[in-house]
C-alpha cells in the first residue's frame, strides 16, 4: 500500500506493538545497556540504560497510570532472567509534546526505583553529540517478532542497519508522517520488527535513535524505511530531566 491512508494504517498498527527480522542472535551481554520494559512480566518493549537510574525508551511504551512498567538488566535469555534482574519504576516521563495520535517527541525517559549496579552484564551507552549522517552502518537489537506475524525472540537479536538521508524519508513517508528534525529513518537486509519499540538504534558507541514505528505491511519495508527518534534534538530535555532529579 501505497497511499496516505494506508500509510497512517499502517503506523497505527506498528506503533502499539512495535524484533528483528532477518538479524542474527547477539553474542549474550555484548549489549549490557540493553533492557526489556515490561508489563505484568511480559516483554512489550526495548529499552536501554543511559545512567545508572535512568532507561530511555519510546513515548509510546506507556499507556500512562495505571500501568506499571518494569524493566529486566543484564538479560539475553529472557526465560533465564532471574527476579533480581528486575527493577521498579519509579516516575515516568514521557516526553510533554508526546500524543498519542502523533509519532513526534516519541521518547520518554524511566527512572529507576533503586540505582543498578553496574558490571560486566550492565552498562549505559553514551548518547550522540552531533546529528548522524545519512549513510552511517549502524545496528539495532530488540527481543521483538523474528518476522512480521510470527513469534518474538527469547533471546536477544541483532541487525546492522544503514541510515538514510533525511530528504529520502520524508519522500518515502511523506512529511505528514516524517519531521527530519526530530527523526531518521534507516533500512538493511534485517531490522526492527514487532515488540522492538524503544530499542536503541546504535551508531559507532552511542545510542543515536529511538525504535519508534515500522510499516504494517512489512517490517523492515524498503519503501517504508524503519523510524527512529532523533536523540540528538532532545539533549537539553534529557539533561534537564537528569540534572533536576532529586
Amino acid at each position: 500500500m501505497h497511499t496516505d491512508q494506508s500509510a497512517h494504517m499502517g503506523i497505527v498498527n506498528a506503533r502499539v506493538d512495535v524484533g528483528i527480522v532477518n538479524g542474527k542472535q547477539a553474542k549474550p551481554h555484548s549489549r549490557p545497556y540493553m533492557v526489556s520494559v515490561q508489563l505484568t512480566k511480559r516483554h512489550t518493549c526495548g529499552g536501554f540504560l543511559i545512567s545508572d537510574e535512568f532507561v530511555m525508551t519510546a513515548a509510546h511504551c506507556w499507556k500512562g497510570y495505571p500501568e506499571i512498567l518494569t524493566v529486566v538488566v543484564g538479560a539475553h535469555d529472557l526465560r533465564k532472567s532471574e527476579i533480581s534482574d528486575r527493577v521498579e519504576v519509579k516516575s515516568y516521563i514521557p516526553h510533554p509534546y508526546h500524543t498519542f495520535c502523533s509519532h513526534q517527541n516519541d521518547i520518554m525517559l524511566l527512572r529507576l526505583q533503586e540505582k543498578v549496579k553496574l558490571n560486566n552484564d550492565v552498562k549505559w551507552i553514551s548518547l550522540p553529540k552531533e546529528d548522524v549522517s545519512g549513510d552511517t552502518l549502524c545496528s539495532v537489537a530488540g527481543w521483538g517478532r523474528l518476522w512480521m506475524n510470527g513469534q518474538s525472540s527469547s533471546h536477544l537479536m541483532e541487525a546492522n542497519m544503514t541510515t538514510i538521508n533525511h530528504t529520502v524519508c520524508q519522500h518515502k513517508w511523506g512529511s505528514k508522517y516524517f519531521e527530519a528534525s526530530q527523526m531518521i529513518c534507516a533500512h538493511g537486509d534485517g531490522g526492527s520488527c514487532k515488540g522492538d519499540s524503544g530499542g536503541p538504534l546504535v551508531c559507532g558507541n552511542t545510542a543515536a535513535g529511538v525504535t519508534s514505528f515500522v510499516s504494517r505491511e512489512r517490517c523492515n519495508s524498503p519503501e517504508r524505511p524503519n523510524v527512529y527518534t532523533k536523540i540528538s534534538a532532545y539533549l537539553p530535555w534529557i539533561h534537564q530531566i537528569i540534572r533536576n532529579i532529586k
